[in-house]
């Protein structure tokens, strides 16, 4: 299993900081919000993406995935939501990034309509995504948030560059039991975020295992190479513990029920 943690945990640290925080604790990877508050988003000239490059490479580190805000299935024109994902497909590539995250966004919409909209969006931007070798994943998320959800866009658009992100908290809280999200998104999965809530009332941050959440059904299911990144979402609850003094505890968390599940 490979680790990563999501800088959503960490809001406005510098990638310096981020970096030697994921070495020296273990981690792998980063998955890298991208959001004009954050140090990193589609407005870094060339140099500044050469810095975060190197960043990266001198601590060897990877960059998973570049976590855009991008709603693929939002009412409203093609056009505008094309070109912010293209935006952050370029990024991704710059940054020697695996994937690009996008969100469903399709609100109180006809589903039917609200899928039709996602994989046409995705489908038309899967060239570019290959051309750029980043690979755009559709997160289990508000409009789409089961896994059967995100793998009917996901198979519509049948492109390899068009895949998953399984975020256990939204499967859970949609009723599916892991092994079934599991076994949708299998065939699409780019990799599984994870963290821990108290009750699906009360979804402030907690460490890992110490809530509600079935993490351990959910990582049986993975392949051991498979990647997993912890999302902690400190920028949406300012008043939860400071992830730096949990990633400690959360790798070997993470590790030993990985082993365990399997």
């Amino acid at each position: 299993m490979k680790l990563a943690f999501s800088t959503l945990g960490v809001p406005g640290m510098p990638v310096a900081d981020v970096v030697r925080l994921a070495a020296g604790h273990g981690y792998q990877g980063v998955e890298l919000r991208a959001h004009p508050e954050e140090p990193v988003h589609p407005g870094l000239s060339a140099p500044e993406r050469a810095a975060v490059v190197q960043e990266f490479k001198d601590n060897g580190i990877e960059i998973l995935t570049v976590a855009g805000y991008v709603r693929a299935a939002a009412e409203g024109d093609d056009a505008p939501v094309l070109a912010e994902l293209a935006e952050l497909v370029d990024l991704a590539h710059d940054l020697g990034a695996q994937n690009v995250r996008v969100f469903p966004g399709g609100g109180g919409q006809d589903p039917a309509v609200a899928d039709a909209t996602a994989a046409r969006r995705l489908a038309a931007a899967a060239p570019h995504a290959a051309d750029q070798d980043v690979r755009i994943l559709l997160e289990t998320h508000d409009s789409h948030r089961a896994g059967v959800d995100v793998a009917r866009v996901v198979g519509t658009v049948g492109h390899g560059q068009v895949g998953a992100l399984w975020d256990i908290m939204h499967t859970w809280l949609s009723g599916e039991e892991p092994p079934a999200s599991h076994a949708v998104l299998a065939p699409h999965l780019g990799y599984v975020q994870v963290k821990d809530i108290a009750s699906a009332e009360n979804t402030e941050p907690l460490p890992l295992g110490a809530g509600v959440l079935p993490l351990e059904a959910c990582l049986s299911t993975l392949d051991p190479e498979s990647w997993v990144c912890w999302e902690y979402e400190k920028r949406w609850h300012p008043d939860a513990a400071e992830l730096p003094g949990l990633l400690a505890a959360g790798r070997e968390y993470l590790l030993r029920v990985g082993a365990a599940g399997r």
